[in-house]
């Protein structure tokens, strides 16, 4: 079975009318919903929801010395807001998969597969 990365992305900018407490409990009841089935399945390996993109610290080596900066490492508007890491048997099951996440979310979805390391 394979491994993909199910990554939402919020985009900087795009003004949404605010949801109602009711619309907010919606959405986690069937993102809680959709994960039990995940879960269920043995689809399910991890995921989260990731505070905003201006809280990020980026680490890098610079001149053999340790540097850190504010912000996000990409100047964007479209930052990576959530993810699931999930098992499918192909990539038309993740794009399933793919798909239910972002009618429940409201947000684009990218499904990438992790690489089959080879064995040492």
């Amino acid at each position: 079975m394979a491994q993909y990365l199910l990554s939402a992305h919020s985009v900087d900018g795009v003004v949404q009318e605010p949801m109602t407490q009711e619309q907010v409990m919606d959405v986690v009841q069937k993102v809680y919903a959709l994960e039990a089935e995940m879960k269920s399945n043995g689809t399910w390996m991890f995921g989260g929801r990731l505070a905003d993109a201006d809280t990020a610290t980026v680490v890098r080596v610079q001149n053999g010395s340790v540097m850190t900066t504010d912000g996000p490492f990409a100047e964007s508007k479209e930052h990576l807001g959530g993810f699931y890491l999930i098992n499918a048997p192909d990539l038309d099951a993740a794009l399933k998969w793919a798909s239910r996440v972002t009618e429940i979310v409201g947000a684009p979805i990218e499904v990438r597969a992790l690489v089959d390391e080879p064995k040492s």
